[in-house]
Formats: C-alpha cells, structure tokens, sequence
C-alpha cells in the first residue's frame, strides 16, 4: 500500500474532502517521489493507498482496485 500526500501545497481538514479531491483525480505526492492519482492507480493495479492530511496527522486508507482471487 502506498502512502501520499496532498500535492501541490494542498491540505484538507476532513477525510470527505480527502476523497473527493481523489475521486476528481488530482494528483498527490508518492513518498518515494513522484505525483500520482486515482487513474494512475487503477492503470497500475494498485488495490489500495493511504493519504495523510491534516497536517499529516491523520490518515485515511481507500480502496482503488479490487482484488480478484
């Protein structure tokens, strides 16, 4: 699971806001470097990210791409 951060100076205050902005497909930050977002994530079959907010005090893990057995 990769963990992101807001891009671009972005923060938010509630995990919703958190979740629009990545459902709409703005890019955050992958800790290794790099941008990515939500159509990144489902072309590269990533199950599933946590992005810190809040000042990065909190974290909130979303589903991307479901896991088939």
């Amino acid at each position: 699971m990769f963990t992101l951060l807001p891009a671009y100076g972005r923060d938010y205050k509630s995990k919703e806001a958190v979740i629009a902005d990545w459902d709409a497909g703005k890019d955050f930050i992958n800790s290794p470097g790099g941008y990515i977002n939500k159509s990144d994530a489902e072309h590269y079959g990533i199950p599933a990210v946590r992005i810190r907010y809040s000042n990065k005090r909190k974290v909130v893990a979303i589903q991307v791409h479901k896991i088939s057995c």
